[in-house]
């Protein structure tokens, strides 16, 4: 199995000012995930939303153009869980789970702390929040 992960700093521009599908195409991955896709679902044109041979799923900011991750996976998960299931966090698009046989896949975008006390604090509120979800995972 081959995973990939890729910080886009934008999934649409990507597509737009690059060869996005033709580059998934030729590379060919059994999981690509990507983070900061700065995108809502409905705001991706339909080709990447469904790529032939994968299947797409997002996890998406409330505020259009920040954050959110995707997974394209030619194997469908038994299982996908988007976000922590606390809003402060799932707000911001920055995590999906998605479990095959044998593994769990986190793809996850981690805030940045530097702009700002109140965002280091953010920062560290959602490390020790996916820190306890881990932590649930294996027990």
């Amino acid at each position: 199995m081959r995973a990939l992960s890729w910080n886009v700093n934008g999934l649409r521009a990507i597509h737009r000012h690059g060869d996005f599908l033709d580059w998934l195409a030729a590379e060919s991955p059994d999981i690509l995930c990507i983070q900061e896709t700065k995108a809502q679902i409905e705001q991706l044109v339909p080709e990447l939303r469904r790529v032939e041979g994968y299947h797409a799923y997002f996890a998406s900011a409330d505020r259009k153009g920040y954050s959110g991750v995707a997974i394209y996976t030619k194997e469908e998960p038994i299982d996908v869980v988007i976000g922590l299931g606390i809003p402060e966090f799932d707000a911001e698009g920055r995590v999906l789970i998605a479990e095959y046989p044998g593994f769990v896949l986190m793809n996850i975008y981690y805030p940045n702390g530097k702009m700002s006390q109140d965002r280091l604090d953010y920062k560290m509120r959602f490390y020790d929040a996916f820190l306890a979800f881990a932590d649930g995972l294996t027990a």
